[in-house]
């Protein structure tokens, strides 16, 4: 069974290959700058893509977009962080359009960003609008892309993604600096993440299961704030926890626009995918555990 992955050189995308080569998938990868063996040309801007690799697919997970918390929130990065995401749907779905490759399912990420940066008592469920912010707006945008596979018949699958936690990358290494050791704010924000191993059987399930289609949260099961997130970290790793709040405005001067996603944050309901998928590392400070004690992680 062939698996074309886009984003495929990212964290994710990386550890999701070493995972389905191990299960025998066979795997290839669009990449700008293709350098390996299963590894193919694509180019958003120029409307192309190597129909190699796409012969013979039965599965697309688009993992393909910038990084949304890597650079200040210019114009230009804007359209950067909207067309790395929905361009590049579009421009998968016009060659499996014309070249009519019968796909079993398209898989594509989202991000939980996708109901706004808000904190609030609510528990944000696959049910809820998108909320009102730039992110949620990438989402959004991102989500649309996704779902005109189905004008083709082909079942989509999408998850919204919180913090994924992993030693190699990521977000933990910038979580894991004097800054990010204290406490952002008032603290009081939720920050929903994922185990990167939870994440990509998620995707795996994704394959197997014809039934997992439609939008869920891929966020563990234990909600957590800034603050017990912060305290959890700096206890698992022997590292005293800041004692001091961090200011807005001082993020703001850092961060720019981006400061939003810092402050504010809410609980996001992991009990669809508990329906269907049964976590490895539901707690916070077991997922910490395995990733401080494990160098292969």
């Amino acid at each position: 069974m062939k698996i074309l992955i886009t984003g495929g050189t990212g964290l994710v995308g990386k550890h999701l290959t070493t995972k389905l080569e191990k299960e025998g998938y066979e795997v290839v990868i669009l990449s700008r700058n293709p350098k390996k063996e299963n590894e193919y040309e694509w180019n958003i801007s120029k409307n192309y893509i190597d129909e190699k690799a796409l012969k013979n697919t039965d599965y697309i997970i688009h993992l393909a977009g910038a990084g949304i918390a890597d650079k200040r929130w210019t114009n230009e990065r804007k359209k950067i962080l909207i067309d790395s995401r929905v361009q590049s749907a579009n421009l998968l779905f016009s060659k499996v359009k014309e070249l009519k490759i019968p796909l079993k399912k398209f898989i594509s990420a989202s991000g939980i960003g996708y109901y706004g940066a808000v904190t609030s008592n609510k528990i944000f469920t696959e049910e809820d609008n998108s909320g009102n912010d730039f992110v949620s707006d990438v989402c959004s945008q991102w989500e649309t892309s996704a779902n005109q596979f189905q004008q083709l018949q082909i079942p989509v699958t999408i998850l919204r993604t919180g913090i994924v936690l992993s030693k190699n990358g990521g977000a933990l290494p910038k979580i894991n600096t004097p800054i990010f050791l204290s406490i952002l704010g008032n603290g009081n924000q939720f920050m929903p993440w994922i185990h990167i191993e939870d994440l990509c059987n998620l995707y795996i399930e994704a394959i197997k299961k014809n039934t997992f289609k439609g939008v869920f949260n891929a966020v563990a099961p234990e909600n957590h704030t800034n603050l017990s997130f912060t305290k959890i970290l700096g206890k698992v790793i022997g590292k005293p926890v800041l004692a001091i709040h961090v200011p807005s405005l001082l993020l703001k001067a850092f961060f720019g626009e981006m400061t939003k996603i810092l402050l504010e944050g809410s609980k996001i309901s992991a009990e669809k995918t508990t329906k269907i998928y049964t976590f490895k590392y539901p707690s916070l400070a077991g997922a910490f555990d395995f990733i401080f004690k494990n160098e292969k992680n």
